[in-house]
C-alpha cells in the first residue's frame, strides 16, 4: 500500500485501564496501517502506546517511536518498534513528534497525554501549526474536557471560533475519517486569539 503520512498518536501508558480502550486503540493502530499511514508515538511499552503499536504492526503498518533517553534507560520503551527516535528530554520529544506528524489523535490518558494534546491545540492556536487534531472519546473520556473548553469560551478566555482547534470522534475509523477530510480538504485557517 502507498505510504500517506504520519499521524502522531498520544495516549496512555497505564495498564490498570478499562480493556475497551485498549480495543479501540489497537483498532486505531490496525486502520492506520490498512489505510496507508505511519504511526507516530511515544515508543512506550505499556497500555494504549503499546496497543496502538501492536494494531499497527500486526496488520503491516510502520512505526516510528519517539522516546527521551531516560526513559529508554529506564526500559519503557518498546522492543518491538521497527524505528526509534531517542531524544534529549521531554520537550525535544514533543518537538520531534510534531515535525514529523501530518496530524495528531488523542487516545485518553493521564497528565502526559493531556499535556500533549493541550500543547498541540495551543500551537494550532498561536499559529505555529495547522494540522488536524481529534480527541479519540473513546466511552466519552473527553467529555469533561470539552465542556471545560466550552467554558473557557463561554468566560471569554477563548474566542468561539477556536472550538474548531480540535475535533472529537467516538470511534477509530471516524477519527481517521475527519483527518483523512481535512488533509484533502485543508485544514481550516484559525483566527487569531488577539
Amino acid at each position: 500500500m502507498e505510504k500517506r503520512g504520519e499521524i502522531c498518536v498520544f495516549a496512555a501508558s497505564s495498564q490498570r485501564i478499562d480493556e475497551r480502550y485498549m480495543s479501540a486503540a489497537r483498532a486505531l493502530g490496525t486502520l492506520m496501517a490498512q489505510r496507508g499511514w505511519t504511526c507516530v508515538n511515544g515508543a512506550g511499552s505499556f497500555g494504549l502506546m503499546r496497543a496502538v503499536t501492536d494494531g499497527a504492526l500486526d496488520a503491516g503498518g510502520h512505526v516510528t517511536g519517539v522516546i527521551p533517553k531516560f526513559m529508554v534507560d529506564n526500559g519503557w520503551c518498546y522492543d518491538r518498534l521497527p524505528e526509534v527516535v531517542i531524544t534529549a528530554d521531554m520537550h525535544e520529544r514533543k518537538q520531534h513528534m510534531q515535525q514529523l506528524s501530518d496530524a495528531f489523535i488523542a487516545l485518553p490518558g493521564g497528565c502526559g497525554t493531556l499535556e500533549e494534546l493541550l500543547e498541540a491545540i495551543t500551537w494550532r492556536q498561536l499559529g505555529i501549526m495547522a494540522k488536524p487534531i481529534v480527541l479519540l472519546n473513546t466511552l466519552g473520556f473527553y467529555d469533561p474536557l470539552v465542556t471545560m473548553l466550552q467554558q473557557c469560551v463561554e468566560q471569554e478566555f477563548m474566542k468561539s471560533t477556536h472550538t474548531t482547534l480540535w475535533s472529537v470522534a467516538a470511534t477509530p475509523q471516524q477519527a481517521m475519517d475527519i483527518i483523512e477530510d481535512q488533509l484533502a480538504h485543508g485544514v481550516e485557517q484559525i483566527e487569531s486569539k488577539y
